[in-house]
């Protein structure tokens, strides 16, 4: 234990991967990687910088030497530069040109939008992970019957497996947003201090051509294929918006997906996992809580919440830039993808491990099904000669008699024996009990299982094949 606070997204909940991400040592070898790929760009394109100097900084790359830089920064109050002297103090060859043009947002923006694109790449591999568990859990439950609700009443039957479908829609139109938006993400690029490439046209002697082939060579030894074709000193802070915004995304529907969860768990149909040696309560000891997916509430709405940092800091960069912007994406970008990625770790967890009650579902559709099997009752003692309208009225006060019972006497639904024992409907309780198989009330629910997932998320898995196989075993 320390002295000093910890964040929990790191201690806790979120993977080394993602944490590795948004680690000092990546964001400053990116910084590095970013002036190397600059150097060797200039130098392509005619600038006196020669492969001794290149060969220095790349030696150098990852042995970021903190010592130096910290103790620059406290001078300077300036972060970049003091990286700037750090590097250059260790690459005494190269230490005249690097950073050569550039403004500090060449390092800071473009490592920001290349660690955000490695994090989102991140996130749609746990994400198909987790749409392979939930896919293959509503294929295992796509026959079994289960009540359906609207307002949490109960409604007409559905199967367990095509109420998994519901989730899996919600984070397949996240992979959809995901897809997109790694696609959109453009590097800001080399746009000098205020977006206008001044100074890299002085360093080309106003070859305007090769100040934009600066720009498109850098990119390309970058991973990227286009750059921001404007911005200010920064990049455009709606690209952070819209990223924040499919994480957002995601909790939203991980949220939702988990709540069902949690009712169903209080309804006891269905459990998430629970180890032999977990304890539910401290003071009750036969609890069984549902706190994973109630994790997974608690971080999503902290992704959902921290949408409006983005949204108040792109409405309110002044002109070309302010630095208003710095301290607070600092903590809301990288912490957006550490809950998410806790979260999609979490449920992946969770569906890999759900436990279908069927008996008591089976129950709660008997408690409910006699009052949902009238209209079959009804058409098939028609067949047998009775008056619609007749019957429609018995069935009316049978029912309103049972309900009585059920809510007011705390018995069983005696529906199905009232209307056996009037002779008007003119059927026997075998008669009856033909109609009360839950599977005549399911519609299509198994084959829009079936179809959804062989239509719209096989394809994804096929494509992605080489993601799959991720299993997690949670920290705490």
């Amino acid at each position: 234990m320390t002295q000093t606070y910890e964040n929990p997204l790191i201690t806790r909940y979120a993977s080394k991967e993602m944490s590795k991400i948004f680690s000092s040592d990546e964001k400053f070898s990116t910084w590095r990687k970013l002036w190397i790929a600059l150097a060797e760009s200039e130098k392509e394109l005619g600038i006196k910088i020669t492969d001794e100097q290149i060969e220095e900084m790349k030696k150098y790359q990852n042995q970021i030497n903190y010592d130096v830089a910290i103790k620059r920064e406290k001078e300077t109050r300036h972060d970049v530069m003091a990286h700037v002297y750090a590097f250059g103090e260790q690459c005494p060859k190269a230490k005249p040109i690097i950073h050569l043009g550039a403004t500090s947002a060449y390092v800071g923006d473009n490592t920001d939008i290349i660690n955000m694109k490695q994090a989102m790449i991140l996130v749609k591999k746990k994400l198909i992970n987790l749409i392979h568990k939930l896919s293959q859990f509503a294929l295992d439950q796509k026959d079994v019957p289960t009540l359906g609700f609207t307002h949490f009443q109960p409604a007409q039957l559905t199967t367990v497996g095509k109420r998994a479908t519901l989730w899996l829609m919600d984070l397949l139109m996240d992979y959809e947003d995901v897809e997109r938006i790694i696609d959109d993400i453009k590097l800001r690029g080399v746009k000098g201090t205020t977006g206008t490439q001044a100074s890299f046209l002085e360093l080309f002697d106003k070859d305007h051509e090769k100040v934009k082939k600066l720009d498109k060579l850098v990119a390309k030894k970058l991973g990227f294929a286009d750059t921001f074709p404007v911005t200010g000193q920064t990049y455009s802070r709606k690209l952070d918006y819209k990223i924040l915004s499919v994480l957002s995304g995601i909790a939203q529907s991980t949220h939702k997906m988990t709540n069902d969860i949690r009712l169903l768990q209080h309804l006891k149909e269905i459990e998430e996992p629970f180890e032999s040696t977990q304890i539910g309560s401290s003071a009750m000891a036969y609890k069984r809580n549902p706190m994973r997916s109630e994790r997974v509430a608690s971080l999503s709405r902290y992704v959902m919440a921290n949408i409006m940092n983005p949204a108040m800091t792109t409405s309110t960069q002044w002109f070309e830039r302010t630095l208003d912007d710095s301290a607070n994406r600092r903590i809301s970008i990288p912490e957006s993808f550490l809950a998410v990625d806790a979260i999609l770790e979490i449920c992946i967890n969770i569906c890999s491990g759900l436990v279908v009650y069927e008996k008591v579902i089976h129950q709660h559709i008997m408690n409910e099904l006699p009052f949902m099997a009238t209209e079959n009752i009804l058409m098939e003692a028609v067949k047998k000669g009775g008056d619609r309208q007749e019957l429609h009225e018995k069935i009316r006060m049978h029912s309103m008699d049972a309900g009585r019972e059920v809510k007011e006497k705390g018995r069983e639904n005696d529906l199905l024996t009232r209307i056996a024992g009037d002779q008007a409907f003119n059927l026997s309780h075998e008669d009856i009990n033909k109609l009360m198989d839950p599977k005549l009330f399911i519609g299509r629910a198994p084959e829009q299982v079936s179809e959804f997932i062989e239509e719209n998320i096989k394809p994804i898995l096929e494509k992605y094949k080489n993601f799959l196989g991720i299993e997690v075993d949670l920290k705490v």
